[in-house]
């Protein structure tokens, strides 16, 4: 059954920026129980905040919203992306944050991993440089760089199905699924 959610701060971009989430989110309960970001859960969706555009390919949809727009509030975040897959539902969180640089940049990053620690662990190094990937790939953290030499932070959190639903979207495109996003990190999948 599907239900209308109240997002109660589980973004990691609310710990990297002190957001206070106020908005509703709506969410589907994922048969596997799990949590994903913004209070959504991972698996079938009947029900999403309209976004601004949407993708589809095969079977991916992204949907974008901009700052301001469903899961996208607070002043911290530039863009939130949800990858929905045909058979397995929402299995992809994208969080883009802000431009910022020197220690504001520091410690938004510090506190994003020391978030990720206290949830999943230790991660290990991810695909790019700064890139840091927690174990089972359940998330990753990066940052990419702006035309004014400032940095967006990038978190992605995986769902349950995304390596199944990777691996049909190769069958029918001949690329994985994180492909369409490698821009944000440098790579494909974690």
């Amino acid at each position: 059954m599907r239900r209308v959610a109240t997002w109660a701060g589980t973004a990691w971009a609310a710990f990297a920026v002190g957001q206070a989430w106020a908005t509703a989110a709506l969410a589907g309960e994922a048969p596997s129980g799990l949590t994903a970001p913004f209070g959504l859960a991972w698996g079938p969706i009947d029900r999403v905040p309209r976004p601004l555009k949407a993708d589809r390919e095969a079977n991916l949809t992204a949907l974008y919203y901009p700052q301001g727009w469903g899961p996208a509030v607070g002043a911290g975040t530039a863009l939130v992306v949800l990858v929905v897959c045909r058979d397995e539902g929402l299995q992809q969180v994208i969080w883009v944050g802000m431009p910022l640089d020197g220690e504001e940049l520091a410690q938004a990053r510090r506190a994003i991993r020391e978030e990720g620690v206290r949830r999943y662990g230790e991660p290990e190094r991810g695909p790019s440089a700064d890139a840091e990937v927690w174990p089972g790939g359940q998330a990753l953290l990066a940052s990419r760089a702006t035309p004014d030499g400032r940095r967006e932070l990038v978190m992605a959190a995986y769902g349950p199905g995304y390596a199944a639903c990777s691996e049909s979207h190769r069958g029918q495109t001949g690329h994985v699924a994180g492909a369409h996003v490698a821009d944000l990190f440098g790579s494909a999948d974690p």
